[in-house]
């Protein structure tokens, strides 16, 4: 909404009040700080919207879906070590572990997975050592300045190639 008055932008009023937190018909309230945050986050959302340069569709072809543009292959030897560890962080950012079943076979065995949202894909891609896709070849962008790094696992034991065997 435009405020023609003040000449800025605004695009939400969050309401909260501190001192109905003390009584009962004040539990439903936001406080001061989570007003803030909730703000903060709201504005943040351009910026988590916004298309990444580099980072772009795959294109067109009879295994990509409209409403899943970007591709992220996997080694499979990668994938197959550490499969425990990529469903839980998945599910732990609530990030989309979905398998094209789509094997590309250069340099290795790579699995390929898709997503809806790019910031997803980037994650996934930056996180789990992936190549990203465009068409069927691997593309190489750069990292982006200030990604935000995946919740890590808490109490999860390191990798041991010997567990492997």
């Amino acid at each position: 909404m435009l405020d023609e008055a003040r000449g800025s932008d605004q695009l939400a009023w969050i309401y909260c009040r501190d001192e109905a937190q003390r009584y009962s018909f004040g539990v439903g309230k936001l406080t001061s700080e989570e007003a803030r945050r909730i703000g903060r986050a709201i504005a943040r959302l351009p910026e988590f919207l916004m298309p990444r340069l580099g980072f772009y569709p795959r294109g067109e072809g009879k295994r990509y879906r409209p409403d899943r543009p970007y591709h992220v292959a996997l080694r499979d030897q990668y994938l197959r070590e550490h499969w425990a560890e990529i469903n839980a962080l998945c599910r732990l950012n609530s990030l989309p572990f979905d398998a094209t079943g789509e094997v590309i076979q250069k340099d290795g065995v790579w699995r390929v997975h898709e997503f809806t949202w790019q910031m997803d894909a980037i994650l996934f891609w930056d996180r789990f050592e992936g190549r990203w896709l465009r068409g069927s070849d691997f593309h190489y962008p750069e990292r982006p300045p200030n990604l935000r790094t995946l919740k890590p696992l808490q109490n999860w034991p390191k990798f041991d190639p010997r567990d492997v065997r």
